[in-house]
């Protein structure tokens, strides 16, 4: 089992950073390549479902033009059966980060994905420890039988930092806390300090890119429509034959979980799609609530500007002022 180093690096602080985030449907793809095509940057995409080859026009992912004008990291690298975890993209991601410095440029963040932009920039306890359902049930079946203060008592006697942050009760974080534990035999509390030093590794700046909701429904609902146009359901049937069925994760995807009922006959083709367009409205809320809560945010209002030319040269200005 790995263990996490404590070397951030002597220059951390002057290795800077920009991340573009926000919900859905604001332009961080093209605000993100015209600011790497400005800083002389290179970009690290932090979305979860453009890691899937083959799923291209659901994703959103840059187009083969944009992608020629500015190099990419972490985009159509595993197939859609293929099991990925937030700790392998932490570690993928700021691997790119580093190779980019090392060549000069400017690594650009760009995504939506929340709990990838967190893994990077800090804030996210991700030990590497996989989930152990066996060793779960063992120490869930012990709280049962012994009570959850004994169970806490334990991990008391192993990690007494992480014991004094998790209340007894908290019968789901105790255990986590133990499987931790047993299976990288150092405790958990000592993760969570390597997660807090890691949000001063890199001297970073966010923006955040929103707009008002009726705006940005209406943003995602034409970004719907065009990806029918572009051909969306094709796409899928594609993916159907080849193999990848729907209970995959990544066919669990906006528009891909849709459209494959549509295809599998429980959906019509307009059901499918005003349910694609309902659900990532939704999902847009949620990740404004996500982002909402980090308030190392700098929110840009994209409906302020003519255009994503614009929005990136505000960008630049802040960027350059410090």
């Amino acid at each position: 089992m790995s263990t996490p180093s404590r070397d951030n690096g002597s220059d951390a602080q002057d290795r800077r950073l920009l991340a573009i985030v926000g919900p859905t449907a604001t332009g961080k793809t093209e605000v993100g390549i015209l600011l790497a095509e400005r800083l002389g940057g290179e970009i690290v995409s932090a979305d979860s479902m453009q890691v899937y080859q083959g799923m291209d026009i659901g994703t959103a992912k840059p187009t083969p033009e944009q992608r020629r004008r500015v190099p990419h990291h972490l985009i159509d690298i595993i197939p859609p059966d293929r099991p990925f975890s937030v700790a392998a993209y932490q570690e993928l991601a700021e691997r790119a980060i580093q190779e980019i410095w090392e060549r000069g440029n400017q690594p650009i963040l760009v995504g939506g994905s929340g709990l990838y932009v967190r893994a990077v920039l800090g804030g996210l306890d991700i030990p590497v420890a996989p989930p152990d359902p066996e060793l779960r049930r063992r120490l869930d079946a012990e709280a049962r039988r012994r009570g959850c203060e004994h169970l806490h008592a334990r991990l008391a006697s192993v990690d007494p930092t992480a014991a004094a942050r998790i209340h007894p009760h908290n019968v789901r974080r105790v255990i986590r806390a133990l499987e931790v534990w047993e299976q990288t035999g150092r405790p958990i509390s000592e993760w969570w300090s390597l997660d807090d030093a890691r949000k001063g590794k890199y001297n970073t700046r966010q923006f955040g890119l929103t707009a008002p909701r009726a705006d940005l429904y209406w943003r995602i609902d034409a970004r719907v429509d065009a990806m029918l146009a572009d051909g969306l359901v094709e796409e899928v049937q594609r993916l159907l034959d080849q193999g990848y069925g729907e209970d995959l994760v990544s066919m669990q995807g906006l528009g891909y979980a849709q459209i494959a009922a549509h295809l599998r006959g429980r959906l019509s083709l307009e059901e499918a799609v005003e349910r694609t367009k309902r659900d990532t409205r939704r999902f847009a809320k949620r990740q404004l609530t996500w982002f909402r809560a980090d308030d190392r945010i700098e929110w840009i209002d994209i409906t302020h500007y003519r255009d994503s030319a614009d929005v990136a040269a505000e960008i630049e200005r802040r960027w350059e002022e410090t």
